[in-house]
């Protein structure tokens, strides 16, 4: 797994705590009333009580006692606390003293908490005053001002942390495909059907995460969340309500057994009379989740029965199950060996009663080096969607779907905005029986919230078809308009895979067009142009312009144009259009944007 991608693991325990802000309330009180000798003593206290939560992923205890101790160090004031947290591996204790590590360590805190609003600025400050130990505050930084809205400055810090570190052949990749997730955020927010999304929070008011949406009927869903529940702080159930027209009706706590453990993401049989979902516990920092099964018991449900080894793989993670249509295959999330990245998709083939009788991996088509998650299968239309933070999206984990079945996956397209965000988007479920998905559909997300992902409702309203136009004869005198005059131009919104002439889908949008207006006007005559930056050998870049520009016609004529009508020059380097470098020799990252271009050139 990438160190520079998180594993946004929202199966992860939300830990017991006491409530942070009251917390800060008392240890301020406290601080003011410290005698001047014991101000040191007391540092000390602070930065220790820090680094022993940060060591135990208690994240948001841990970044109350380094904002306490920062505080003293900057004379500050500290406002508010942190509130949710997300468990993760147990980190090595801070040197004391050290303030570039504890303000570090407060940055990572917040992350894990995904306050993103808290965590950047504290980034930026390691990434300005650090040597080398912490190199992957840069990126965290650029990060941060994408999940934020800041493109711009997004795009300036993620080049100076490509041209400030030497990494590895992955997170090389990684940053790379943070710059062509800008462009491809830019072109999703450029399109003209947003406003026809319509999504709305279902647990407005609701303190804690809420996520996994899994239908039971037509009109009830369960759902994981970590709301409080008696003297239980922030522990992960499962849950049911009524969903109707579009608003969930107040939830209640599913009648499963096992509050011994973390309950989430329910999957059912056809007839909603099997159960599969997973339960997991957290001892010192780590993990342990695992798949159970129970059955449909009066109102409520069976004690639950842990699945075999060949789905629970003995020291991994087996989670994020769903069942699909007839029975016969369960997918799930595992980080088991035989994948392809981090955490994958895997799938169990069932037998009559329930029990896996051989496991594989989905395949390269769905997994990636990234994660892949939250799996889910809309029989209407054929199509797999899930999560991933491995291929180009809007940044975090990005909802994806794939038409076809088991062992004959398309390649996964990326939902595009407003399903998805510059934040984290997963765990989907359809209402809709039609082929569209989207028609009404159940996600989670972060988008608006500070702290955790929130249960969101979301419909795309079609528009309504105009009336046919009624035919108006007119003379033969009348004047017709003038054809347009067309320019030669550079194709905004055509991207491509990183070092490769793969058309990336957002592409698909712009060309159609382009096909569109070649139709329309049949006398056109255009060259596709294929431009680079300098990065790379001369004869990389020429060869690659070409291929780009060849797969653009081959688009093109596959929609129909006379391949006579369209061709494909590759020119490299050759005509930039904005220096690749300032003129003090210093990199020039939105000049080396431009070059990087594919031009439509009128012939006739």
């Amino acid at each position: 797994m990438s160190p520079i991608i998180r594993n946004q693991n929202y199966l992860n325990m939300i830990s017991t705590l006491h409530n942070p802000y009251q917390r800060l309330v008392k240890l301020m009180a406290l601080w003011l009333l410290l005698p001047a000798g014991l101000y040191a003593q007391a540092s000390k206290d602070y930065l220790k009580a820090a680094d022993k939560y940060f060591g135990k992923a208690d994240f948001a205890s841990a970044a109350l006692y380094y904002e306490k101790y920062l505080s003293g160090q900057d004379k500050q004031n500290v406002n508010g606390g942190p509130y949710v947290v997300t468990a993760a591996a147990a980190a090595p204790v801070a040197a004391p003293g050290n303030k570039l590590v504890a303000t570090y360590r407060l940055a990572e805190s917040y992350r894990q908490l995904t306050n993103i609003a808290r965590a950047t600025p504290l980034y930026a400050e390691v990434a300005a005053g650090d040597s080398g130990m912490f190199p992957l505050a840069g990126f965290y930084y650029a990060a941060g001002e994408r999940a934020l809205g800041n493109y711009d400055a997004a795009a300036s810090a993620f080049a100076a942390f490509l041209q400030k570190h030497s990494l590895p052949h992955e997170q090389q990749v990684i940053a790379e495909r943070e710059l062509v997730n800008l462009q491809f955020i830019k072109a999703q927010m450029a399109k003209d059907d947003i406003a026809l999304y319509k999504i709305k929070k279902l647990a407005e008011g609701k303190a804690g995460a809420s996520y996994a949406p899994a239908l039971l009927a037509a009109d009830t869903v369960f759902f994981t969340a970590t709301w409080q529940e008696g003297s239980e702080l922030h522990t992960n159930r499962l849950y049911q309500a009524v969903f109707s027209n579009g608003s969930m009706a107040p939830a209640a706590p599913a009648a499963i057994p096992g509050a011994n453990k973390h309950q989430g993401t329910a999957s059912f049989s056809d007839d909603r009379k099997t159960l599969f979902f997973t339960a997991w516990n957290i001892i010192k920092g780590k993990k342990s989740a695992a798949l159970y099964i129970s059955r449909r018991n009066g109102n409520g449900w069976s004690q639950p029965v842990l699945l075999d080894t060949l789905v629970n793989r003995p020291g991994y993670q087996a989670q994020q199950p769903f069942l699909l249509p007839g029975g016969r295959y369960l997918l799930f999330v595992s980080d088991r060996p035989g994948g392809i990245g981090g955490l994958d998709i895997w799938c169990a083939e069932l037998d009559g009663s329930g029990h896996a009788v051989r496991v594989f991996n989905a395949g390269n088509t769905i997994n990636t080096a990234g994660n892949e998650q939250a799996p889910y299968y809309h029989a209407p239309g054929n199509r797999l969607v899930f999560a991933s933070d491995g291929r180009t999206g809007m940044g975090g984990y990005d909802l994806y779907y794939s038409k076809g079945n088991i062992g004959a996956w398309q390649t996964p397209v990326n939902f595009g905005y407003p399903v998805n965000s510059v934040k984290d988007d997963m765990y989907f479920a359809s209402l809709s029986a039609s082929a569209d998905p989207l028609e009404m559909a159940l996600l989670s997300s972060d988008r608006d919230a500070e702290c955790c992902l929130e249960l969101m409702a979301l419909q795309f309203v079609r528009p309504a078809v105009a009336e046919p136009p009624v035919a108006v004869i007119v003379p033969d005198t009348m004047v017709k308009p003038a054809a347009p005059v067309f320019a030669s131009q550079v194709l905004e919104h055509v991207y491509y895979a990183l070092n490769s002439a793969e058309l990336q889908p957002v592409s698909f949008i712009v060309l159609d067009q382009l096909a569109d207006t070649l139709m329309k006007y049949p006398d056109l005559v255009v060259e596709i142009g294929g431009h680079t930056d300098n990065t790379g050998s001369y004869e990389f870049n020429l060869l690659l312009s070409q291929r780009r520009a060849d797969n653009v016609v081959a688009y093109l004529v596959s929609k129909g144009i006379d391949k006579k009508r369209v061709s494909a020059k590759g020119y490299g380097a050759d005509k930039p259009i904005a220096p690749n470098t300032h003129a003090d020799g210093r990199d020039n990252p939105e000049g080396r944007e431009k070059n990087r271009r594919t031009e439509l050139k009128i012939l006739k």
